[in-house]
């Protein structure tokens, strides 16, 4: 049995080798000739790697606001079919640019989005029985189309027209079974807002009475015209007879867009190179293997083999994230590392939380092997409940959010699915593997430690209460001087408020990283925006220049510089205001995105815990950080842009990790020790699991660190407040979590209490 357990064990290591070196040449090299799960393969953001750039103008009068922000926030919707991370934005008074990464030829985006126009749902007859619309062939075959008999204006001015597309909430496609043939069959699923409801239901009830069809016409042809074949009252509609998914997909992004108040043409359409320059790639793969290293190190000499096999588990998670970022085309961007920051953090947090228990167990008396089969049961329950936690608010984000929000989502529910599989599976098939080798000895897998006196952190808690009130009124305080002096509550970006796109057409080509090292830090001196944004016209000398809103004084600072340090004319220099790439729709899903995700884990929270108070003050400690790094942009007034958002979510998967831990071992205790005070097994709860909130936040600490010593001026703008973000949630953690939900227990719930405590007594 012994020498059978040995050859599985050898066997074990070798494929992890194996299994680690294949991971490693596919994640560099890729696989075939497409080069498959190749790194270089992953598509990047805008920020990245840059795309395509296209210019609307709107046709006629000029717009109103409320319809330049419908239709920006519409095509928003649409163009996310190539990227959650391609962004929208007004420019000028009647100008809308859409600008798409990782993509590298305008005039196939063009042809794919099509050219923005009005919807129109057409009913076949008018009031009077004559046909609007007729089934032509035009070849004399059997090849048929359809064609209007009355102009569009004939069709308003008698009602024909009983449906815009101004009257659908949205479009989706399809794949469903046919309850008949039992095939599957792509169609168009329609959701009508209150208005098209009732206009809806009216149409097809005529429309089904006369055995007729609805047409659906836009930009000056039919893409559809079903029969009708029930009156549909309920706001929900089906288009069938699709050939393939693709063609559904492509009438439903039809549909989305022709909901537009206005009508567009296109202005002009380049590729634009990255924001932020090849350095900012660079310089962030160079700070992850630095991290890395640092973190394979640090669990290496903390917990001795269990940390060498958690460094192999944490390299084989690495690689797993790159190929499955390409595998699964998530467009990645400076938000997306920060999901992936994370999934690494908790990586480590669950290999944590498996050692020290397998510790305690040894610090108990118990063999090697009992202590390894007792310490990965023992932290299933926090592992478990502390990642699914975070997965319902990634779900929660992806299914409700937009942009940003959207694509920083993928990047975190994928490292956290893959983080849970390489600490339950990969890290326990390794530690075992070194056990049935014959490395058995305790000195491998720990230092016995005497047990630790619990530290009273609840005796501090007004301390700590005062500490974090304090810290959010200095944040109000700086908010509303700010304000006050007319620089803004907080100084958002021009992502958030808008800005100045400047495009200088220099007398030669200057590539990105000249440009970022040269000319950017100049702009930066000069117009005092820290995050200026830079893109590269391809085949060209022109570079456009984004940065927060420039006054006369500031641009004329701007024009001098260029014209004394390259030699620019000032003909060669056009500035042009832009609107916010976060539009007041895409913040509002921000918003409604968070709230849905903290009801969900507070649900979630209460149906584990069996006990509200719990959940309540999870939620709590949530908010509290999500305030305090809120006080910090306002108190250091770093740019308030995309990667803010990025970062409050970050906190939010970080910090409710770290509070459901120091929860699974209160429930743990409170069923082991049901005569102990209240307090003593709170204190005593945080005490025990305090080793792994300073592990954690350590490993995690250094990974941003990292990035923020070696990263561009707007990456350090990003790893900053992170780096507050995770202290102070490892504070709260352990300062401020236990305490709300002592309190909650004994004060909000004090008959409960008494009641337990005289049961306990009988």
């Amino acid at each position: 049995m012994s020498n059978m357990s040995k050859k599985k064990g050898i066997v074990s290591l070798i494929l992890t080798v194996a299994v680690l070196v294949f991971l490693a040449y596919t994640a560099v090299i890729g696989i075939g000739p497409t080069q498959t799960g190749a790194a270089k393969n992953i598509k990047l953001g805008l920020d990245l790697e840059g795309g395509v750039s296209i210019t609307y103008q709107v046709k006629g009068d000029k717009p109103s606001s409320e319809d330049m922000s419908d239709t920006i926030y519409k095509l928003q919707k649409r163009v996310e079919q190539y990227s959650t991370e391609a962004s929208v934005y007004q420019e000028g008074d009647d100008r809308i640019s859409i600008e798409i990464p990782g993509v590298q030829n305008a005039d196939e985006v063009l042809n794919e989005l099509g050219q923005p126009g009005t919807l129109y749902f057409i009913a076949q007859t008018d009031s009077e029985g004559n046909q609007n619309y007729s089934y032509v062939s035009s070849t004399g075959d059997t090849g048929t189309d359809w064609q209007l008999n009355k102009s569009i204006e004939e069709l308003e001015a008698d009602g024909s027209i009983v449906l815009t597309g101004n009257d659908v909430k949205n479009a989706t496609a399809e794949s469903r079974t046919d309850q008949d043939t039992k095939k599957n069959q792509s169609v168009v699923s329609l959701s009508f807002t209150k208005d098209g409801t009732e206009k809806f239901a009216e149409a097809t009830k005529k429309a089904y009475a006369a055995g007729e069809s609805i047409g659906i016409y836009y930009d000056g042809a039919f893409v559809s015209v079903p029969n009708v074949q029930s009156v549909i009252s309920d706001g929900q509609a089906q288009i069938t007879g699709m050939d393939s998914f693709e063609e559904a997909e492509q009438l439903a992004s039809t549909i989305r867009i022709g909901g537009l108040n206005l009508q567009l043409e296109e202005l002009r359409s380049n590729v634009v190179g990255a924001q932020l320059g090849q350095e900012a790639i660079s310089t962030s793969l160079m700070a992850g293997a630095i991290g890395l290293a640092i973190v394979f190190v640090f669990m290496c000499i903390v917990y001795l083999l269990p940390g060498f096999a958690s460094g192999l588990a944490l390299l084989i998670y690495t690689e797993l994230v790159v190929i499955c970022l390409n595998a699964f085309d998530i467009t990645l961007t400076l938000p997306g590392i920060a999901g992936i920051i994370l999934g690494i953090g908790m990586a480590v947090d669950a290999n944590v939380i498996i050692f020290a228990r397998v510790r305690e167990e040894i610090s108990a008396g118990h063999n090697v092997k009992a202590a390894l089969k007792n310490g990965f049961h023992k932290a299933m329950s926090a592992i478990v409940d502390g990642n699914v936690t975070t997965i319902i608010a990634a779900i929660v984000l992806w299914w409700r959010g937009s942009g940003t929000v959207k694509g920083f989502a993928q990047t975190l529910a994928l490292g956290i699915i893959l983080s849970m599989f390489t600490a339950l599976v990969i890290t326990r098939l390794i530690i075992y593997a070194f056990y049935a080798v014959g490395i058995k000895d305790q000195k491998f897998y720990g230092k016995v430690r005497p047990e630790r006196s619990p530290i009273n952190f609840l005796a501090k808690k007004k301390v700590f209460f005062a500490i974090s009130i304090a810290a959010m009124l200095i944040g109000l305080g700086f908010g509303i001087f700010n304000h006050s002096q007319g620089k803004g509550a907080m100084n958002y970006s021009l992502e958030f408020k808008g800005g100045t796109a400047t495009t200088v057409t220099f007398d030669k080509e200057y590539s990105l990283d000249e440009i970022d090292k040269d000319i950017v830090p100049l702009i930066e001196d000069v117009t005092g925006d820290k995050n200026v944004q830079v893109q590269k016209v391809q085949n060209s000398d022109q570079v456009i220049f984004k940065t927060q809103t420039l006054d006369l004084s500031k641009r004329e600072a701007f024009n001098s510089m260029m014209q004394e340090k390259f030699g620019v004319a000032e003909t060669d220099i056009t500035s042009e205001n832009i609107s916010s790439t976060v539009s007041s729709e895409m913040r509002s899903d921000a918003v409604t995105a968070v709230i849905m995700a903290t009801i969900c884990m507070l649900l979630y929270i209460w149906f584990r815990f069996k006990n509200i108070r719990f959940a309540g003050s999870a939620v709590l400690a949530l908010i509290h950080d999500v305030l305090i790094v809120i006080s910090f942009y306002a108190i250091a007034r770093v740019s308030v842009g995309n990667t803010f958002i990025a970062c409050i979510l970050t906190i939010v998967g970080y910090s409710i990790n770290a509070t459901i831990v120091i929860f699974d071992r209160i429930r743990e205790e409170l069923k082991r020790n049901k005569k102990e005070e209240l307090s003593e097994t709170v204190n005593r709860s945080i005490t025990e699991t305090l080793t792994r909130s300073i592990y954690t936040t350590f490993t995690t600490f250094v990974m941003v660190a990292v990035l923020y010593i070696l990263g561009v001026s707007s990456i350090r703008e990003f790893a900053l407040p992170l780096m507050v973000g995770v202290a102070w949630g490892a504070y709260s953690s352990v300062c401020i979590t236990g305490a709300l939900w002592y309190l909650m227990t004994t004060r909000i719930g004090k008959q409960q209490t008494a009641k337990q405590t005289r049961k306990r007594k009988k």
